[in-house]
């Protein structure tokens, strides 16, 4: 059976938009590396449509490893206004998101990584569907921005299973479902 992995970079007071504008300065091997990793165990990425359409205007322009990685990984967008896309190997989820995961979890094949995309994050945990929850937490307080928990995520119970602190002073936090 799949997993869902979410993994998100997060500022220190639980800021996880637009990281494009923060966590430059803490990449590193070290986190290029556990990135890496997370989408070499996936054969699946899943996006919300904001995240999609940033990614869609970055990633086919670029080279190397990580970029080949993303470009030719099958993805899935989750979205009620997207009908179309013109990324390469690009699916739109049709319907209702939930129903439509739950059936592909079931199939066998690699994990299925979420990034970005924090109102989907946020549902699919409610629904009990992320099995993995890695976080990048950097090392800057940003005073504003959209928080990956508001209140309206309610309790989620969760168990950290592995640790790491980068060079950098960012925290490498991987959490599953307890």
């Amino acid at each position: 059976m799949r997993k869902i992995v979410a993994g998100l970079f997060v500022s220190m007071d639980g800021v996880v938009e637009a990281p494009e504008k923060w966590h430059f300065p803490y990449l590193n091997e070290e986190m290029t590396a556990a990135v890496g990793q997370m989408y070499a165990e996936a054969d699946i990425l899943l996006m919300g449509r904001t995240t999609y359409e940033t990614f869609a205007a970055s990633w086919p322009h670029r080279s190397g490893e990580l970029a080949d990685a993303i470009n030719g990984i099958h993805k899935l967008v989750a979205s009620t206004t997207l009908d179309t896309s013109d990324w390469n190997n690009t699916t739109v989820i049709d319907g209702d998101v939930v129903t439509t995961l739950k059936e592909i979890k079931g199939r066998p094949g690699g994990n299925i990584v979420l990034v970005g995309s924090i109102s989907l994050t946020r549902s699919l945990l409610q629904a009990g569907l992320i099995d993995e929850l890695r976080l990048q937490v950097h090392p800057i307080v940003l005073g504003t921005g959209m928080r990956l928990f508001t209140e309206e995520t309610g309790r989620v119970p969760l168990k950290l299973t592995r640790s790491t602190a980068f060079a950098t002073g960012v925290l490498d936090l991987t959490y599953q479902p307890a």
